[in-house]
């Protein structure tokens, strides 16, 4: 039975999957990755270890006519084109070193090219600022730039140059970057320049279904960023529907039936979905919250629980109807806020307050400021029916509940947490001419659907709000 292989480049490790014709999707294992940590607000990843987890995952490919890869996104990574040996750690997305100069630019007024162009706005979470850091900060980068033989790119273009000789990236990854021109699909001059990137050390830009080459005889028919794999793999196809991966951070994304215009965006990115072969973009529009289950973990870490069975429901009433409140800006403010100098805090704790209080507020804070979002992406693009939800927070009973709550609408959460590898495999499998969009084999994936029932009244949507201000430029 025809079959392709996807492996799955996250932030914490790396999954390899393989997807039948019929639509069996089976995990083939994975190996976790070293999170570097040299100070704060720096995250760093090994560039060699990823590539040889990804490499040592590809060996499962066994008769799979094809490859399928996601990656991190925003993570960059910076390497010698001769010897292909990166000149640094590869910088991971969450990594906040560049803030200064993404203030800097803000203040300078430049934030209006970037979102006009890019569909982005200044922030360190995009790749733009931190490939200028390594050319400023790593000397041997600087050399080997004014040899003609730096590669500077997202982590998937060191990935595709060291594993099948191709320099190139996709449309979605690019998107990512505050590089590249929406409109256009290709880097921007004016964007480059802005950044101090050379646009002759970049990488090319190819459909997310098409030849990326071949590794060890095996083809490599798409390439994408992890979030997109996900809105894919969730079966979000058509403009208005919606996801939201709730990981490491919490990403939600819906298909726009065009690139919706910059003023109408609200504070959310703008984003290319996907790019099937010389069929045009597919746009989406985007909103996160940086902490998602590292505010959980982080959580866990401090002693507020130590079994997830703990936080699976609570005996008390909702503790922003207690007027207990948490915010999770551990790592500042995403969309549509943009506010890297907020911090996370708890509102409302007494003497009488227990630690079951605290991650009930800290559940309920990531559902309602996903629910933010979700409020934001409406106004821009109208949403359609349920929200479909993964990631490790959908398996917590008491959080999609509050979620359907909070959103106001019901939420359908996915049997299967692996709708990022799902995702990558089926569209390496419409690179192999098996099947195109429309006759993809359904997925195997069962759906639980939590209604929205009882909404949050206005006024604790209110509530929150209010403690979003609180917490707002607090560094």
């Amino acid at each position: 039975m025809p079959a392709v292989i996807a492996i799955d480049q996250g932030t914490t490790g790396s999954k390899a999957f393989r997807l039948d014709s019929s639509g069996r999707l089976e995990n083939l294992g994975g190996l976790q990755h070293r999170q570097i940590l040299p100070q704060p607000g720096w995250v760093e990843h090994d560039a060699n270890e990823l590539l040889d987890h990804v490499r040592q995952l590809a060996a499962h490919a066994g008769d799979a006519a094809a490859l399928g890869l996601d990656n991190q996104g925003e993570t960059v990574v910076a390497w010698d084109a001769d010897s292909g040996e990166p000149v640094y750690n590869a910088i991971v997305w969450q990594d906040a070193r560049t803030l200064d100069v993404t203030e800097r630019l803000k203040a300078e007024g430049a934030e209006s090219l970037t979102v006009a162009r890019a569909g982005l706005p200044l922030d360190p979470y995009f790749s733009a600022s931190k490939l200028r850091w390594i050319i400023d900060q790593v000397p041997r980068a600087k050399a080997l730039l004014d040899r003609g033989r730096l590669r500077l790119g997202t982590s998937d273009s060191f990935f595709l140059d060291r594993l099948a000789g191709i320099y190139a990236t996709d449309v979605t990854t690019a998107s990512r970057t505050s590089l590249m021109n929406l409109d256009t699909g290709q880097w921007d001059p004016e964007l480059c320049r802005l950044f101090g990137v050379p646009i002759e050390a970049l990488a090319e830009i190819r459909p997310t279904v098409g030849s990326f080459g071949t590794f060890d005889g095996l083809a490599i028919t798409a390439s994408i960023t992890d979030q997109q794999a996900a809105l894919f793999g969730h079966g979000c196809r058509r403009a208005g529907q919606a996801k939201i991966t709730f990981g490491t951070g919490a990403f939600a994304q819906a298909v726009t039936a065009r690139n919706v215009a910059a003023d109408n965006a609200l504070g959310l990115l703008r984003t290319a979905a996907w790019k099937i072969g010389s069929a045009a973009i597919i746009y989406a529009i985007e909103g996160g919250v940086y902490d998602a289950a590292s505010a959980v973990n982080w959580a866990r870490g401090l002693g507020l629980f130590k079994d997830y069975a703990e936080i699976d429901d609570f005996s008390a009433p909702p503790a922003i109807e207690r007027s207990i409140v948490f915010v999770p800006a551990l790592s500042g403010l995403a969309a549509p806020y943009w506010d890297r100098n907020a911090a996370g805090m708890w509102l409302g704790l007494g003497l009488d307050s227990t630690k079951a209080d605290m991650m009930q507020a800290l559940l309920e804070g990531i559902a309602l400021l996903a629910a933010e979002v979700i409020d934001a992406m409406h106004k821009a693009a109208p949403l359609d029916g349920a929200i479909s939800i993964d990631g490790g927070l959908s398996s917590n009973r008491y959080f999609c509940k509050f979620l359907a709550r909070a959103l106001g609408r019901p939420v359908a959460v996915p049997g299967s947490a692996e709708l990022t590898g799902l995702g990558t495999a089926q569209i390496a499998m419409i690179g192999t001419g098996l099947c195109d969009i429309d006759s993809l084999p359904p997925a195997s994936v069962e759906r639980r659907r939590e209604t929205s029932g009882n909404p949050l009244p206005t006024h604790l949507r209110m509530r929150f709000r209010s403690a979003v201000e609180r917490c707002s430029a607090w560094r």
